[in-house]
């Protein structure tokens, strides 16, 4: 499914009069990312929340590498650490740490759905398509790109910069920085063209 299968879609989301000028089909990066914000979050267990001791984190990352199905949130972000590096930066509440949850799974996931960036003349705003399968049909994309939502949007004055470059060994990686000092990184698979992300650097910079 191409970036532009989106575009139509997306016009009859935006307000009247607003113009889309860039879209990305894009995933967030893996990797560290900014603390949820303060009213979605819930209590961490003691000793296996940020809050734990040493031995907790350490001890919860040796169990995340063994078994993905084990989780510790401080396990989480050792292991996002090392393997990928930070993807995002802010205070909960902040741009970034509101941005990153609406793209989180709501338990029990069972389907997929696609992140499409977009940037029109008034706003960034992020999108979840409909459940898309790994072998999907003409039908199965049509119905996704139909099923396509808005969940997060800010206005363009809010977007500090924008740009695309290397991120370890990836060569194509977004970095959308705010005003209020956060930042979220956003990626696409190695064998897909960085043009898109691109384009929704240059238009949310003009560069």
């Amino acid at each position: 499914m191409t970036d532009s299968s989106y575009l139509e879609r997306l016009t009859q989301l935006v307000e009247q009069g607003e113009r889309v000028r860039a879209v990305a089909k894009t995933e967030i990066a893996q990797g560290v990312l900014p603390p949820d914000p303060p009213a979605t979050g819930s209590p961490e267990p003691s000793g296996s929340g940020r809050g734990g001791g040493r031995g907790g984190g350490v001890s919860g990352a040796l169990l995340n590498l063994l078994s993905p199905l084990v989780s510790f949130s401080a396990g989480d972000r050792i292991v996002d650490r090392v393997t990928h590096g930070i993807a995002g930066r802010g205070a909960p509440g902040s741009a970034a740490s509101t941005l990153q949850h609406s793209r989180r799974p709501v338990p029990p996931a069972t389907t997929l759905d696609d992140t499409i960036l977009a940037v029109t003349d008034r706003r960034l705003l992020v999108c979840a398509s409909g459940p898309v399968k790994l072998w999907s049909s003409k039908a199965d994309d049509e119905r996704a790109v139909a099923e396509t939502r808005v969940v997060w949007s800010a206005p363009r004055a809010a977007v500090a910069d924008a740009r695309v470059g290397w991120h370890r060994l990836n060569p194509k990686r977004l970095r959308i920085e705010f005003t209020d000092g956060s930042w979220l990184s956003f990626t696409v698979p190695i064998a897909e063209p960085g043009k898109p992300l691109r384009e929704i650097a240059s238009a949310l910079t003009g560069r």
